[in-house]
């Protein structure tokens, strides 16, 4: 059986002409800083997003952890959403790590305000956490794939700047905050202290993420992405992938997103679904009707038919589109979503 599987955009698998080049890249050892392909790469995507250096990593969630290890000290406090990945997703990362406690801020669908932020700043007392960074979600994948204008995000900066605080962007998908944005890379690596981007998930790439920033704060995280068991060596083979995953498969997001508002059109029209959140990108999270059918049973239900989804929680469920996903697939999926409800 086929699967069509909807659980995330980090199911995809890498296309023979990414293969290709990643059977052909000339590889060195990292570590030493070494490997040609890690460099392009690392090169490539600072340039892209107007920043001094970049450092490739194993995943998201270690670029986030490393970011967070170098703005802060242990003891600090940093501001997010109660949404965000860095506190729901990675394990507990934020204390673990960096001995650092988490602020959790409830914005507007994951997003936060310069008003909201500063209203959660801790004065200069001893017996007060130092508020330190700031970190923001671009895509919000909790709050169905929502995201920041450049100006709200240069707002955001502003204040940031005036209350001496780091800003962190988790932009695992900011390539599809950009695609329904059409704004720049590089007027948004203006606005943050550091990035992280995902080449795994709605660009294809079979490993790795992006920490971007200036040269001193990447020579900073290259130690700790060692200290963290981070350092690889002929990792060109996967830089490859990742900058043909740049070069080649952001132009097409778009396609993505007009799929997800099919599915989440076919989905209000369900007697089952109670709700159906806003589809602004590659994601929709909808909750069933409780009294007809739960998550788990669901799932379940879609599995029998070759179809995988994940349960976001009890009674809601999340579906998430990417390159892999077929306009075949698409027409079977939404057959299948009317056939359960009769």
């Amino acid at each position: 059986m086929e699967w069509i599987d909807l659980r995330s955009d980090t199911v995809t698998k890498p296309s023979k002409a990414m293969l290709d080049v990643m059977l052909t890249a000339p590889v060195g050892d990292d570590v030493f800083g070494e490997d040609p392909s890690v460099n392009a790469l690392e090169a490539h995507a600072a340039k892209l997003f107007s920043k001094e250096a970049a450092l490739f990593c194993p995943s998201g969630t270690m670029t986030n952890q490393i970011a967070i290890k170098v703005h802060t000290q242990p003891g600090d406090e940093l501001l997010c959403d109660v949404n965000s990945h860095i506190y729901n997703y990675e394990g507990g990362g934020i204390s673990f790590n960096s001995g650092v406690q988490a602020r959790l801020l409830h914005g507007n669908e994951g997003k936060l305000s310069p008003e909201l932020i500063e209203n959660n700043i801790n004065g200069t007392y001893d017996w007060l956490t130092k508020t330190s960074l700031v970190s923001l979600e671009n895509t919000v994948n909790r709050a169905g794939g929502s995201f920041y204008t450049l100006a709200q995000t240069q707002a955001i900066q502003k204040l940031c700047r005036e209350k001496h605080l780091a800003l962190h962007l988790d932009g695992a998908r900011i390539f599809n905050a950009l695609a329904e944005t059409g704004e720049s890379t590089f007027e948004i690596g203006k606005s943050f202290d550091s990035i992280s981007i995902c080449l795994s998930k709605g660009l294809g790439a079979p490993v790795g993420s992006l920490l971007l920033g200036d040269k001193e704060f990447i020579r900073k995280a290259r130690r700790v992405r060692k200290v963290f068991g981070g350092g690889m060596r002929q990792a060109g083979v996967l830089a490859a992938a990742g900058l043909y995953a740049l070069n080649n498969n952001v132009s097409r997001l778009k396609e993505d997103h007009q799929k997800a508002k099919l599915i989440s059109e076919e989905l209000k029209l369900v007697s089952f679904v109670e709700q159906v959140l806003p589809v602004y990108t590659n994601i929709i999270i909808f909750h069933l009707k409780k009294e007809r059918v739960s998550g788990d049973v669901f799932e379940f239900k879609l599995k029998e038919k070759g179809i995988r989804v994940s349960a976001f929680g009890k009674d809601t469920i999340r579906m998430v589109t990417h390159l892999d996903f077929t306009d075949t697939m698409l027409n079977k999926t939404l057959e299948v979503l009317r056939g359960l409800d009769k």
